[in-house]
């Protein structure tokens, strides 16, 4: 299947690794010019060398804290100048960190509304000019199953992933009339590295070992197991191709049935 995204322009946030990794491999491997951020300048190289290397797509790596103004400004700077135009923006980023509710203060609150939240609007913000000027674009965030159905030790997250996708429902409405198509993917119990350190929290909050506490994980979900990055990317990549060009202002999980919601 041809999804039509050859030579266009994708800002992937979070793409040293784990799901934004996968996205951003998924869109160069359709042909699509990748410019990739995250803080580590290091790792975030090696990606870019890796993905130029097995899709054989330009993959620039522009090192930056997506919850930093000036960071964001920085990385779509850097797309317009190396590539001249955006067309798909991916809003990416690690969780806030695990816990109950009495035990974040206010600063852990606003950390997490940066990082989460803030991110995606100053990133959207910023791409829509472009997209306007080309024509159309995609914007795709990358949620959590949390905006469907909270999940336990999380609270951080459920609350402030939510406001993505309320921000996201709006924006759609409002992009529509200019071919920017806004949608939200939610995946559930997905092995990445931020999987892996909650597992390893509950197995020692447990007192269990990291498979018992693993098994816990997918005795939760229909399917049976936990998903692969690569899963939640080619939905990605579908969101950002033309054949997905009737589809805005959705949220879509990827997680196995784990979520109960009917909606």
């Amino acid at each position: 299947m041809d999804l039509g995204i050859r030579d266009k322009t994708a800002i992937v946030c979070g793409a040293s690794r784990g799901l934004g990794y996968a996205a951003a491999g998924e869109l160069a491997a359709e042909g699509a010019k990748v410019v990739i951020c995250a803080r580590g300048a290091g790792p975030l190289e090696e990606a870019a060398r890796r993905i130029a290397g097995e899709t054989g797509s330009p993959a620039l790596p522009v090192a930056a804290d997506v919850s930093r103004a000036g960071d964001v400004s920085r990385v779509v700077e850097a797309a317009l100048e190396a590539f001249g135009g955006i067309d798909i923006l991916v809003n990416n980023a690690g969780g806030p960190p695990p816990g109950l509710f009495e035990t974040h203060d206010d600063r852990a609150w606003l950390a997490a509304f940066e990082l989460n939240l803030l991110s995606a609007v100053r990133f959207s913000r910023a791409v829509i000019g472009p997209m306007r000027r080309s024509g159309g674009g995609r914007i795709v965030n990358i949620t959590s199953v949390a905006v469907k159905q909270p999940v336990d030790n999380l609270v951080l997250s459920n609350a402030v992933r939510a406001g993505v996708v309320g921000m996201a429902k709006t924006l759609s409405n409002e992009l529509a009339p200019h071919g920017i198509l806004v949608n939200n993917v939610c995946p559930g119990f997905i092995l990445t590295d931020r999987l892996v350190s909650l597992i390893r929290g509950r197995a020692e909050k447990q007192a269990v070992s990291y498979q018992e506490a693993l098994d816990s994980f997918t005795s939760q979900v229909p399917l049976g197991r936990t998903g692969e990055p690569a899963e939640l990317a080619a939905l990605v990549a579908f969101l950002c191709s033309q054949r997905a060009s009737y589809i805005t202002g959705a949220t879509i999980l990827v997680d196995g049935g784990l979520c109960r919601a009917l909606m």
